[in-house]
């Protein structure tokens, strides 16, 4: 495609709400649109007013700070996370809806975010491992009370890691304990329950939380999960305020608690056997399944700060000499200040492009979830009437794995070529849809957060740095300095990157997730042949060389006759596991563009600028896969030469599929200078609506 100015659309407006709600995949719903709206209205007036009054100066909660809670409650943001039963009024898994409501909060502040999220934390090992007892009890206390109702709304708080020596961020080991302290004939035995926390988010008006502890009395056989009330007998010593220098709008501080609580606050309930207590579910099993979720909500905080900093930094660049003497309106230096110069507008270019895909990457995985947990909790209500555990289920899933790779190779074909009985047959077994979702989902989880708070919080800085020395003032529009330091705690939230990048080198081994990236290869070279210039086949491309390298690590030995991939060897599997996340990433943001592409042009409302906007996003796309690709192919190269030669006939099949990305690169870089004038010449605002 041609470059000239005039040759091609261009973007004439910063992306409006239809515009995301189709690239993102809600337009259908109304629920969805109007819980964004409630948590704009909270973020950009509550919220940027204690931004704005230097309420983030201060480590201590109190009655300001406070203000968001009312304004979460009034606005509905509070009862968001609920099941209709319980007071809540989105029905459905609500991956996606708690990911929109921390976009628009972090959009100005994450610590705003996480004081709400931080609540849906609490209840998240309730809602996923309770009793159903339980999940009504503490839901319904937690949605805010409707009128007549004579209470208040309880606030929640998750306690896992623990004060350094003891634990710090090790998931695996727990030092909090609890034993039975007193256990009568034919009742509830109590249990003593000793924790203490680091870092516990909502602690200063938490009235309960739930906490991991391990056992210490032989009569309780496993670790597990507790509730713990603030009235319960014993200590409920909330502890000191953490001396943070981020998220200040956040309460967070380290808790000691010694209490004693029925043994019925055991999430997910117990047996007893032998005279011995047998929680159902151990910490572990019930930190996984909430992991698995609130991963997501990090790397959305840290995309929407990104995202957010594009209009003050346009801002910014224009307006960067208007009032100097001899600057007169309508010259080119008073409309585009800085704008004039190309590296001022591609670095803008690449941080726009990295907040698209960040942000695309958060909701499409978001969205996978939502797919993903009315499956996962149909297999264990399947498991469970079954009367299988342990080893049975693993027998069972293990059994089905041949038919989910045949399913997931089906679904590879163009569509004149599937088996449409096959398909329906193998999509007629829940296990089998269990084990293909299952694979995707153990994949991009860890991937969103590894690559949105990692190279997400180094674009931040790129941001920082556009704005000058504006950028680290606590007045800079949009608060990207504060906003920047912000998403260093994000980086660290629910396990920093080494964490992400070990589950990864595990699960991207899954034969079915293999299958899968085969799928992603073949529906991308088909779609390149059809939309060029939307990235796919530079994607393509470099998928298929990542592929030829992980599985030539796998069985090739290196000096002294170790193999060279293995989980444990990390300086050659998390390298591989950076790859694959460039990569997965860029793919969302492309099918983001081509979605908007295909179905952004039947709506009237979009009629006159819907040129604009698909070119302007198949160009942010192809630039982000120009630098995917070529983080893959660094990586690729190091891992492949860097321990030995390879034999002549690797090599020439290496270099082949090199050569074949450099190919698919040809011309591509167009997209940047195209992105680039394009973003000179959108239009913004008069002015930040935010703060007032």
């Amino acid at each position: 495609m041609s470059n000239d100015k005039k040759s091609f659309p261009l973007i004439k407006t910063l992306p409006n709400d239809l515009v995301r709600q189709i690239m993102w995949g809600f337009a259908d719903r109304y629920d969805l649109q109007m819980l964004i709206q409630s948590a704009r209205s909270v973020a950009r007036s509550v919220v940027a007013r204690l931004t704005a009054d230097g309420l983030r100066n201060t480590h201590e909660w109190n009655e300001r700070k406070a203000e968001m809670l009312k304004a979460f409650d009034e606005s509905g943001l509070t009862a968001s996370f609920m099941e209709p039963e319980d007071g809540g009024f989105i029905e459905g898994p609500k991956n996606l809806a708690m990911s929109l409501v921390a976009y628009e909060l972090s959009w100005v502040d994450a610590g705003a975010a996480t004081t709400s999220m931080a609540n849906n934390l609490a209840l998240a090992p309730i809602h996923e491992k309770g009793t159903p007892e339980q999940k009504h009890h503490y839901m319904s206390l937690c949605v805010p009370p409707q009128p007549g109702e004579n209470r208040k709304t309880w606030r929640g708080s998750f306690i896992l890691t623990e004060p350094i020596p003891y634990v710090g961020a090790d998931t695996g080991m727990v030092s909090g304990k609890v034993r039975v302290a007193e256990w009568k004939d034919g009742s509830e035995p109590i249990l003593e329950v000793n924790k203490r926390g680091r870092f516990i988010t909502n602690m200063g008006y938490s009235n309960f939380v739930t906490a991991a502890v391990d056992t210490s009395d032989e009569r309780i056989s496993s670790s597990c999960m507790v509730i713990i009330e603030e009235t319960d007998p014993g200590t409920f010593d909330r502890g000191t305020p953490t001396k943070k220098m981020v998220h200040q709008l956040s309460s967070t501080s380290d808790p000691i608690i010694s209490v004693k609580i029925p043994a019925n606050r055991i999430i997910g309930g117990y047996t007893i056997k032998d005279g011995k207590i047998i929680p159902n579910f151990s910490h572990s099993e019930v930190i996984e399944s909430v992991f698995a979720r609130t991963r997501i909500t990090a790397g959305v905080m840290t995309s929407a700060k990104i995202l957010s900093a594009v209009e003050p930094v346009i801002r910014f660049q224009r307006n960067r000499f208007r009032g100097a003497a001899g600057i007169a309106p309508g010259s080119p230096r008073y409309d585009l200040g800085l704008q004039q110069r190309e590296d001022a507008l591609h670095r803008l270019v690449d941080v726009w492009a990295a907040g698209e895909a960040a942000t695309s990457l958060a909701f499409t995985t978001s969205s996978i979830f939502d797919e993903f947990d009315p499956i996962e909790k149909e297999k264990d209500k399947f498991f469970e009437e079954a009367g299988l555990r342990g080893r049975d289920r693993l027998k069972s899933l293990t059994k089905a794995k041949p038919q989910a790779i045949e399913l997931v190779r089906q679904y590879a074909l163009p569509e004149p070529e599937r088996d449409a009985e096959k398909i329906a047959q193998l999509e007629s077994d829940l296990l089998v849809r269990f084990l293909v979702k299952e694979a995707e989902a153990n994949v991009i989880c860890p991937v969103c957060k590894l690559w949105n708070t990692g190279v997400g919080t180094n674009m931040l800085r790129e941001a920082v740095s556009l704005m000058g020395g504006y950028g680290i003032t606590e007045d800079c529009p949009g608060f990207i300095g504060m906003k920047w330091m912000d998403a260093q705690l994000e980086a660290t939230y629910e396990g920093p990157e080494a964490v992400q990048r070990r589950q990864l080198s595990i699960t991207m081994q899954n034969e079915i997730f293999i299958e899968t990236l085969k799928s992603w290869i073949l529906e991308f070279k088909r779609t390149s042949a059809e939309k060029k210039e939307c990235g796919a086949g530079i994607i393509a491309n470099a998928m298929e060389l990542w592929l030829w390298t992980f599985q030539y690590l796998q069985k090739t030995k290196d000096s002294n006759g170790k193999i060279l991939y293995s989980p444990n060897r990390q300086g050659v599997s998390f390298p591989v596991a950076d790859a694959l996340s460039w990569l997965v990433t860029s793919r969302c943001q492309i099918l983001d563009a081509i979605r908007l592409d295909r179905n952004g042009r039947d709506n009237s409302e979009l009629a006159e600028g819907i040129d604009g906007f698909v070119q302007f996003f198949y160009d942010l796309a192809s630039t982000l896969a120009i630098r995917s690709a070529g983080e893959a192919v660094r990586i690729a190269s190091e891992l492949v030469f860097g321990f030995v030669e390879p034999q002549a006939s690797l090599l020439s099949e290496f270099e082949s599929l090199r050569r074949n990305v450099d190919k698919a690169i040809a011309g591509a870089r167009n997209a940047k200078d195209r992105a680039a004038f394009a973003a000179s010449q959108v239009m913004i605002p008069e002015a930040l609506d935010y703060p007032i």
